[in-house]
């Protein structure tokens, strides 16, 4: 039995680990490895796979848009590095993921139950339990056809360590900053480390009190105590913890109309 199987992640290293991960199991046969959305409709119902391999966020659209999409349902392996999403659709649905980053035993252990589903035929009930993942997304999604900030925000924020999840309180938080693939967020007594982008924090927090001012920073207005101005027209955030940070020209006047100067 060879499973005909598809890869689809937009960051070229997470491609291809897993493609190094599947020469070991030859069960697996990648057909394909797609860095899109439309690449992976395209190639998904041309090739009609049994197995994907697919992360949530792509650059062009979710992995859930892409189920939405095809022709067939392909069985799923679901590849995340939020939480959110981990936390709420995959373990009410009992859909297996991966949350990156994932250690190799836990991909075999994934790999190897699917395998035995094949072999076994145990699919009941699997194509009821997408559509029921994928109606349950798009309600969460969609409930609000143009939620505001506000209606969007989050009051806490999921942070995995280990095998724990703990919980930030987001008025906790005094500000974020971009670490690689990483986001540090920084509380009053302690540096929490999130495998997320900035991109999506900021779409996550409360737009009344949190502001983007650099590519690489998110601050709360509330633990911001003077701005500083140079000679050379730059201004400087600081925080009351003593903290500067420096407001770049592309945020600069989405900031400055924020604070009303």
């Amino acid at each position: 039995m060879k499973l005909k199987t598809l890869i689809i992640d937009d960051e070229p290293l997470a491609r291809l680990r897993l493609a190094n991960l599947l020469e070991d199991v030859p069960e697996i046969e990648i057909i394909c490895q797609c860095k899109t959305g439309q690449e992976a409709i395209k190639k998904i119902n041309k090739t009609e796979p049994d197995l994907l391999f697919l992360d949530i966020q792509l650059k062009d659209m979710s992995g859930f848009d892409i189920l939405e999409k095809i022709n067939l349902k392909p069985k799923v392996i679901f590849v995340t590095a939020f939480d959110n999403y981990a936390l709420k659709a995959f373990d009410y649905f009992a859909f297996d993921y991966l949350l990156k980053p994932f250690k190799d035993e836990r991909f075999y252990k994934s790999v190897h139950k699917i395998i035995e589903h094949f072999k076994n035929d145990t699919f009941e009930g699997f194509d009821e339990k997408m559509n029921n993942l994928l109606n349950y997304i798009q309600t969460s999604n969609d409930g609000n056809q143009n939620p505001s900030p506000k209606n969007k925000s989050k009051n806490r924020l999921p942070i995995k360590l280990g095998n724990k999840i703990s919980f930030i309180n987001t008025q906790d938080i005094k500000y974020i900053l971009a670490s690689g693939y990483y986001a540090e967020i920084f509380t009053e007594d302690k540096k929490h480390l999130l495998r997320e982008s900035l991109n999506n924090l900021i779409e996550e927090l409360n737009s009344e009190f949190f502001i983007r001012i650099h590519r690489s920073t998110i601050i709360n207005l509330n633990h911001l105590s003077e701005l500083i101005n140079s000679s050379y027209g730059e201004v400087d955030a600081k925080m009351a913890d003593n903290k500067l940070f420096r407001i770049s020209k592309s945020y600069k006047k989405a900031f400055l109309n924020k604070m009303g100067l």
